[in-house]
C-alpha cells in the first residue's frame, strides 16, 4: 500500500452511528491513518463512535452537508489530499487507492467514483438508479463533459483546486455543485470505477429522492446560466416562443373559422413570441461573449507558459555558461601551476 501521510480522508456526518466506526476502521486500516469526521449535530452517538475508532472529530458551525464539506476543507484540513466519503459504509475503502492515484500522479485535480462500474444488487433502488441516469444525462447535454457518476458521494481532489470552486449549496446539491464548478473552472477531472453497496441494516438514508432530485435539477438549470447560457437561457425563450405561436395559431384558427376575434390573447402571443425571440438571441449573444472568454483564458494560459518555458530555458543556459567559466578559469590555474612546476 502506498504512503497517503498527505491524505485526509473526510466523513461528514449525521445520525451514522449504525456504520461510521466501521467505515473510520477500513480506512486506518487501509494506510490512510487521518480520518476527519465533521458531525452535523448528531444525537446517536456517531461522534464517540467516530473518536473510539480514531477519526478527528469537529462538529460543523452550520446545517447541511455542503456546508460541512466546505468548513472542512477551509478550517480544518491541512493536508494537501483529501479523499471524501460518505459515512454509510456504501463504498469500499480498498477503492482508495485508485481513487487517489490521479491526484498523487498529478494526472488530474478531482476524481469521481463512478457507483455504476460495480454496483451491487440492492445498492440503489429503481427510482434512485433512473433519477441518477436522468441527471447525468441532463449533466451532459447541458454542461457537455460526463464524468460518470455526478452524485457520487466518493471524490478525491487536491485542496488547491478545492479552492478554486465556487460553492454555495448547503445540502446534497453539493455533489452536483462540484461538478459543474469542476466545468467552470476547467480542472482535469478523472473518473474511477468504484465498488458500491446496499446500506447495512439498521441504517437509514437522510437522501429523499424526489425532493432533493428536484433541487439537483434546479441546481443544474441554475449553473447552466455560466456555463452555457445558449441553454439557459435559449431553453425558456423557445417555451416562450412555442407557446406564443400555439396561442397565434389559436386566435387565427378562431377568426378564420367563426370568425370570432380574441384580441387580449392576441396580444398575448405576440408577446410571448417577441419575449422569446429576445431571450434566444440574448443566449446566442451571452455564448459568443462566454467562448471568447474562455479563448482569452487560453491565450493567456499558454502566454504564461511559454514564459515559463522561456524562463527556465534562460535559466539553464545561463547556469551552463556560468560552469564553462568557471571552468575556463579552473582550467588556467591548473595550466597556470603545471607551468610553475618545472621551474620549482
Amino acid at each position: 500500500m502506498s504512503d497517503f501521510d498527505d491524505v485526509c480522508v473526510l466523513l461528514p456526518t449525521f445520525e451514522e452511528a449504525e456504520t461510521v466506526e466501521t467505515v473510520v476502521s477500513s480506512f486506518r486500516e487501509a494506510g490512510l491513518r487521518e480520518v476527519l469526521v465533521i458531525d452535523g449535530g448528531s444525537t446517536d452517538g456517531t461522534r464517540e463512535l467516530a473518536r473510539e475508532a480514531g477519526a478527528r472529530v469537529v462538529v460543523q458551525s452550520g446545517e447541511g452537508k455542503g456546508q460541512a464539506i466546505r468548513e472542512a476543507v477551509r478550517d480544518h484540513v491541512d493536508a494537501p489530499y483529501v479523499l471524501m466519503v460518505d459515512a454509510d459504509d456504501t463504498y469500499d475503502a480498498a477503492d482508495a487507492e485508485a481513487m487517489l492515484r490521479p491526484l498523487l500522479e498529478g494526472e488530474a485535480d478531482h476524481v469521481v467514483g463512478n457507483r455504476f462500474a460495480d454496483m451491487r444488487p440492492g445498492a440503489m433502488t429503481r427510482l434512485n438508479r433512473l433519477g441518477n441516469r436522468l441527471i447525468n444525462g441532463a449533466f451532459r447535454a447541458i454542461h457537455g463533459e460526463d464524468y460518470g457518476d455526478i452524485l457520487s458521494g466518493y471524490r478525491a481532489f487536491t485542496r488547491e483546486s478545492f479552492r478554486r470552486l465556487n460553492l454555495t449549496a448547503d445540502g446534497f446539491g453539493v455533489e452536483t455543485e462540484m461538478a459543474v464548478e469542476c466545468v467552470k473552472q476547467r480542472l482535469t477531472v478523472a473518473v474511477v470505477p468504484v465498488t458500491y453497496r446496499p446500506r447495512p441494516d439498521g441504517s437509514s438514508t437522510n437522501l429523499h429522492p424526489v425532493r432533493d432530485g428536484g433541487v439537483i435539477f434546479l441546481e443544474l438549470y441554475r449553473k447552466a446560466k455560466t456555463n452555457n447560457p445558449l441553454f439557459y437561457f435559449g431553453s425558456v425563450g423557445t417555451v416562450s416562443t412555442a407557446a406564443g405561436i400555439l396561442m397565434a395559431a389559436f386566435v387565427l384558427y378562431r377568426w378564420i373559422v367563426f370568425e370570432v376575434g380574441h384580441e387580449i390573447v392576441a396580444v398575448a402571443a405576440t408577446g410571448a413570441i417577441i419575449l422569446g425571440m429576445q431571450l434566444l438571441v440574448f443566449g446566442v449573444l451571452a455564448d459568443m461573449i462566454l467562448s471568447l472568454h474562455r479563448e482569452q483564458l487560453d491565450r493567456q494560459d499558454r502566454v504564461v507558459e511559454e514564459r515559463l518555458a522561456s524562463s527556465g530555458a534562460d535559466g539553464g543556459a545561463e547556469d551552463e555558461s556560468s560552469a564553462g567559466t568557471t571552468d575556463d578559469r579552473s582550467g588556467g590555474t591548473t595550466d597556470g601551476l603545471a607551468t610553475e612546476s618545472p621551474g620549482n
